[in-house]
């Protein structure tokens, strides 16, 4: 008997320990389409120069719910003038829990920012088709190449800040 309740001790407290993800919503949190210079862009041959700029930021909700929100701006200039502008912000609410910081922070800067993206670019892609673009598919995104990047830059800037302070 108490082997069993030794067991079932060690289950429960494994069960805690256990890395947890989950889900909870996936929603459009703001979205917007202009353009500026119709009519006269549709008049201009169609040779579009896109740019794509990305930023996700997040917030703790409670003890393991965490926001996450992936922030795509789609520009479209021809000419020199913009055709359109394209903005989503794409949100999730997601269940986090029993992970190291690093992961944690991995997990928020990454993998929810991919996992939210194909909702955005297929937000965007239904945009443009509704300001009667031709249809533009974006590319996918390595989140993961990006987080470390960043990290990576955090680091740099971190290790810079005491010197610089030191010579002042």
């Amino acid at each position: 008997m108490a082997d069993e309740n030794q067991t079932n001790e060690g289950a429960t407290e494994q069960k805690q320990e256990a890395p947890q993800f989950a889900i909870q919503r996936v929603y459009t949190k703001d979205i917007s389409f202009e353009t500026p210079n119709s009519p006269a862009i549709f008049q201009k041959e169609w040779k579009p120069e896109l740019q794509l700029d990305l930023d996700t930021r997040s917030a703790k909700l409670s003890d393991d719910t965490y926001e996450v929100i992936l922030a795509l701006t789609v520009t479209a200039t021809v000419e020199g003038q913009t055709a359109f502008l394209a903005e989503v912000q794409q949100a999730g609410i997601f269940t986090i829990g029993n992970l190291p910081e690093a992961q944690l922070a991995h997990t928020i800067g990454a993998f929810c920012p991919t996992t939210l993206f194909p909702y955005a670019r297929e937000s965007v892609a239904n945009l443009v088709n509704r300001g009667s673009f031709p249809q533009i598919n974006l590319a996918p995104v390595n989140f993961d190449a990006l987080f470390a990047s960043y990290v990576q830059k955090a680091k740099e800037q971190a290790a810079q800040a005491p010197a610089s302070a030191e010579t002042h």
